[in-house]
């Protein structure tokens, strides 16, 4: 816990502040301009105090402050700060708590200012929270006590800083040596899949893998609400989503960028996660020829992944059985990722969709992955094997 006198810091901080303006001093060391602001305060402070003042200002002028070390760790995938003093991360095998605290909650205030601000964006009492992706990378959401009620939130997601090659995910257990020769298959085949899971399995990942693995010679248009998606690929035309501005205009949603995706000639059309009205231009598109292309959606299991269209469809305003019939007709496999308790991600399932005699699919589970690295064949294994032309 700091011990620094409050009413010193607001001091030091203002006398900084004011000479930032004398053009003079532009050149030197902001450390050393932070120590002249303490001495000309007329307080005599031993070098660890001196220090401690030095790095809380300095912090106070980098956007991502005290967070900074944490995100600069490659194992860390997940920055979660609730409150001045509970900051907690994800090294991929659950949530840790840090020793990391902010001085108090205006400060903690300040930083989610900064950062929204980075991004073009604002934040305040009218705008209490913002989604935004930083220029280095990072996903950030926010949102400002006292709508957050523990103290202002931030949420960070580190994005990848490369893309695993397929041989890295079997070796990191994401799924198996048969898994990985299924996917290939499923690439060569120019099968449209949806990629499902939960929050942090890893869907973004898995789909920029398998996306590196297409031909190089074929065009792929990503569509994202923040541009995660980095695959190692030579042609990668990326579109993202953009939130109206101060005044309410200017928003350009997914939908619409699903759309011009589908003039711009792709070969492979990837809507990096569907979560509204693109639901109905993706299965549109993926049933007028634009085949090998890929989604991402929220659920809970495969056999989850109908409902789940359904009621996004549903809500654009597409009726139940065109969107069973489309769904069947335009989408041939469902990839469901997991992640353990062990803090694992992995693939669990391959599941096949099947329209049934009441005109609504099911997924029928192809192949199910165990934790153990073994496979099981499931009902859908013969639809596979047809789709692949085998299932090896």
């Amino acid at each position: 816990m700091s011990t620094l006198d409050p009413e010193l810091l607001d001091r030091v901080r203002s006398r900084f502040a004011a000479d930032r303006l004398d053009a003079s001093r532009d050149d030197a060391p902001m450390p050393a301009r932070v120590a002249a602001a303490v001495y000309a305060e007329g307080r005599v402070l031993g070098e660890g105090a001196l220090l401690e003042i030095v790095s809380a200002v300095s912090n106070e002028l980098d956007a991502l402050g005290p967070l900074r070390p944490l995100l600069a760790d490659p194992a860390v995938t997940d920055v979660l700060v609730h409150g001045p003093d509970q900051v907690w991360v994800d090294r991929g095998s659950g949530l840790e708590r840090t020793d990391v605290q902010l001085r108090d909650e205006p400060s903690l205030r300040r930083l989610a200012q900064r950062l929204v601000a980075s991004a073009g964006r604002r934040l305040d009492d009218a705008a209490p929270y913002a989604d935004v992706q930083l220029h280095n990378g990072l996903r950030l959401h926010a949102i400002l006590a006292p709508v957050a009620r523990s103290g202002t939130c931030l949420s960070l997601r580190v994005g990848r800083r490369r893309a695993f090659t397929l041989d890295e995910l079997v070796e990191a257990r994401t799924l198996p040596a048969r898994g990985a020769r299924l996917v290939r298959r499923m690439l060569d085949r120019r099968l449209s899949v949806l990629i499902s899971g939960g929050t942090g399995c890893g869907k973004t990942t898995f789909l920029a893998t398998a996306l590196g693995m297409v031909d190089p010679r074929e065009r792929i248009v990503c569509v994202e609400d923040n541009a995660e998606l980095h695959p190692r690929h030579p042609h990668v035309v990326r579109l993202e989503s953009r939130p109206a501005n101060v005044e309410g205009a200017g928003a350009l949603g997914l939908t619409e960028l699903v759309r011009q995706a589908l003039r711009m000639r792709p070969d492979r059309l990837v809507v990096g996660e569907v979560r509204g009205a693109e639901v109905v231009d993706l299965l549109a598109a993926l049933n007028t020829g634009h085949q090998g292309g890929f989604g991402t959606v929220h659920a809970n299991s495969a056999a989850d992944v109908p409902a789940r269209l359904e009621a996004l469809a549903l809500a654009a305003g597409l009726a139940r059985p065109a969107l069973h019939s489309q769904l069947r007709a335009g989408v041939h496999a469902v990839l469901h990722l997991v992640r353990d308790d062990d803090g694992t991600r992995r693939v669990s399932e391959i599941a096949i969709p099947r329209l049934g005699h009441d005109d609504v699919v099911r997924m029928d589970v192809a192949v199910r992955f165990r934790r153990d690295g073994g496979t099981d064949n499931g009902p859908g294994a013969a639809a596979l094997r047809s789709a692949l032309g085998d299932l090896e």
